[in-house]
């Protein structure tokens, strides 16, 4: 178990920014795990295509934890499909033994480990899953005048 909870990864979960919520979020969304109880909730606001603000709210493992901290790190100026890409990247390398994500979620190599511990996968991708929820939302919702 030393391989899952290596510093990194309680740095990751002890340091998530953007805890919080949004005004008016263009799109929200919570995932749970059904194994463990962990609950994430993203909510995101999106400006000329790419994430502009972003609020996390974890309740999560430490291994949730980790990977919303990595996404809540990142997440701004990011495009939906770089999020979608490392949120499939990140399913990859737990289930099929792919490569851990590149760009600007490279962090989520500290996930690795992970991948020997299947029980742990679905609350180590619950930020990502609820991310795309959330921008599937605001991509269908129509556009503010500021």
């Amino acid at each position: 178990m030393d391989d899952l909870y290596h510093p990194r990864i309680m740095e990751l979960a002890a340091d998530i920014p953007h805890v919080g919520r949004l005004d008016a979020p263009d799109g929200a969304a919570t995932k749970v795990s059904r194994v463990c109880g962990s609950v994430v909730t993203v909510e995101l606001k999106l400006k000329d295509g790419v994430v502009s603000e972003i609020a996390v709210h974890p309740k999560a493992c430490a291994l949730g934890q980790a990977a919303t901290g990595v996404l809540a790190m990142h997440a701004i100026g990011a495009t939906p499909a770089e999020i979608r890409q490392a949120r499939d990247g990140l399913r990859a390398m737990l289930k099929e033994g792919g490569p851990p994500p590149a760009g600007r979620f490279w962090e989520l190599r500290h996930l690795e480990g992970v991948r020997d511990y299947p029980p742990r996968h679905a609350s180590t991708m619950l930020a990502f899953d609820a991310a795309c929820e959330a921008l599937d939302q605001a991509e269908r919702a129509p556009v503010r005048q500021e």
